[in-house]
């Protein structure tokens, strides 16, 4: 059983920058971010495979860096060049399997609980 505990997120105006973090007990080999908008479905925005795979959304390519450290077991979001679309509550989720390209909700099991992110 995977368990994920998300930090960061908070509020900042357009332009600014901020850095989530989740960490995860139990075996991962895969992380994701997604983001909710109000009023808006579930999005997906990035992977990391602990293979060093990364693969990004189109809306966040360029203003987003996803990582993980060495230990592999805090993995990362930092957010450059934030707008006002990017507002959302922000969750890590992870699978055991490799990311492969997706980032379809269903394919990850185990989900952090979420950390607000305003940009106004």
């Amino acid at each position: 059983h995977v368990q994920l505990v998300e930090s960061g997120g908070g509020s900042v105006q357009a332009g600014g920058s901020l850095r989530l973090s989740c960490v995860a007990s139990g075996n991962t080999k895969c992380m994701a971010w997604f983001r909710q908008a109000p009023g808006k479905e579930r999005e997906g925005i990035a992977n990391v495979d602990m293979t060093g795979k990364i693969f990004y959304a189109q809306s966040v390519k360029g203003r987003f860096t996803a990582s993980k450290d060495k230990v592999e077991t805090t993995w990362q979001l930092q957010m450059n060049s934030l707008k006002p679309d990017d507002t959302g509550m922000y969750y890590c989720a992870a699978r055991t399997d490799y990311c492969g390209y997706t980032l379809q909700e269903r394919h990850y099991p185990f989900w952090g609980q979420g950390t607000q992110v305003t940009v106004s």
